[in-house]
């Protein structure tokens, strides 16, 4: 019988900045430059990585996660988890427990990249198993500038009105083969972007249509959108604020509503059901504490009746991979994800076609882990662009004050 050495010898941290298009959005615009953070695992003789969002392990308390899970299993993930939780709480008292959730989802990610090479067993086989083949993803429609302030022109162009839209969803389906699109929503004003969302109707016949205003509108704007794109969603997503908002929108219009902002943590799901206020979940392992908890998540979802899909922020190909693993092994997953890897891709870490979005699907990796190679060169050119560039916190609304003073993120706007 064979012995597997699977303690954690070393586990280090890399933040990273990349390139990031003008992407409009309700907060504001995305900055040149976006942040995410990387985590290299060590167990015996196999390297793991895992992904997380740019500020899911402060600076200040590195040394002390890295030291407290030298010496643990990485199939002990209960164990990592409370080890990960100790620290937190004594060093970062005023992290709530979804804040250090998000802290422990890229380790957990690591852990399970090492289960898998360890065991030469994809991550999906981790979870219980993969239930399709390839995972559908939805294209990420945003209104963009043509270029960054003070830049050059970018190749997706600028996108400010329905025909540029248009002409960006066809470039996306050009270039992935998306069969879906969701609309970010909450940047212009709402006739311009429900005549976008027509326009892509019109262009795309039967295609599934989703938008979303990051609880941009009113009530009273939320009720007139819903009935002008009646017929149009497959749901609309976050079109107001807060529990008690989303359940009077559906009441009053029986449109299915998807939220990633009302229901952030376990403690939110109960009145989000009694309030009949969510129909669709856009679960996140970044958020909700890693893979594991994402499939007891959507597990919990299905007794409640609640539809499940996948959030996304600016990420690279490790977050794909992880998501496209788990999304593989939830058995109610009802709609196509969202992600932003068409628009980061070109500064991805994983090395070229170790993950592929084709005809709008990613085929789940078969190989051990989360099975995707990094590029240690373009970890280290990143991580250095991070270094110098002084950037350390995401500021789309102060990028937006640099084009208009006078613009404000607090909602609702319209």
């Amino acid at each position: 019988m064979t012995i597997i050495d699977s303690r954690i010898t070393d586990l280090q941290v890399y933040p990273l900045a990349f390139s990031d298009p003008p992407l409009l959005n309700a907060a504001g615009v995305h900055e040149p430059l976006a942040l995410r953070t990387l985590v290299r695992l060590q167990a015996g003789d196999v390297v793991a990585w895992g992904e997380g969002r740019g500020d899911a392990l402060p600076a200040d308390v590195v040394p002390a996660l890295c030291e407290a899970v030298l010496g643990l299993d990485v199939f002990a993930t209960s164990r990592i988890e409370a080890a990960v939780d100790t620290v937190l709480r004594r060093l970062r008292p005023d992290l709530g427990a979804q804040a250090r959730l998000v802290t422990f989802a890229p380790i957990e990610v690591a852990a399970l990249d090492a289960q898998g090479k360890l065991l030469e067993r994809p991550v999906s086989e981790l979870l219980g198993g993969a239930l399709r083949d390839r995972v559908d993803y939805s294209a990420y429609l945003f209104f963009k500038w043509a270029g960054h302030l003070d830049g050059e022109p970018d190749e997706w162009g600028e996108a400010m009105d329905p025909d540029g839209i248009v002409a960006q969803a066809k470039l996306l389906v050009d270039r992935y083969g998306f069969r879906s699109f969701k609309l970010k929503a909450g940047a212009l004003h709402p006739d311009i972007e429900v005549e976008s969302l027509r326009a892509l109707a019109e262009a795309f016949p039967g295609m599934p249509l989703r938008i979303d205003p990051n609880g941009a509108w009113t009530h009273q704007t939320a009720l007139e959108v819903a009935h002008r794109t009646d017929g149009l969603l497959e749901y609309l997503e976050d079109p107001v604020l807060g529990i008690d908002g989303m359940s009077r929108i559906h009441a009053e219009t029986g449109v299915p509503l998807a939220t990633n902002m009302c229901v952030v943590e376990t403690a939110h799901l109960r009145p989000a059901v009694r309030a009949d206020a969510v129909q669709v979940l856009l679960s996140d392992h970044h958020y909700w504490g890693g893979l594991r908890r994402t499939k007891e998540l959507a597990a919990i979802c299905e007794a409640m009746d609640i539809g499940v899909s996948m959030h996304s922020n600016s990420h690279l190909g490790i977050s794909l991979a992880a998501m496209t693993h788990v999304a593989a092994a939830i058995p109610n997953l009802s709609h196509a994800c969202d992600t932003h890897f068409p628009w980061n891709r070109a500064d991805d870490v994983v090395t070229e076609g170790g993950i592929e979005i084709v005809d709008g699907a990613v085929t789940v990796p078969t190989g051990p882990g989360l099975g995707v190679e990094v590029n240690l060169d373009r970890v280290a050119e990143l991580h250095e662009r991070y270094v110098e560039s002084g950037h350390r916190t995401r500021d789309d609304g102060g990028y937006m004050r640099r084009w208009d003073p006078t613009f404000t993120d607090a909602r609702p706007r319209y």
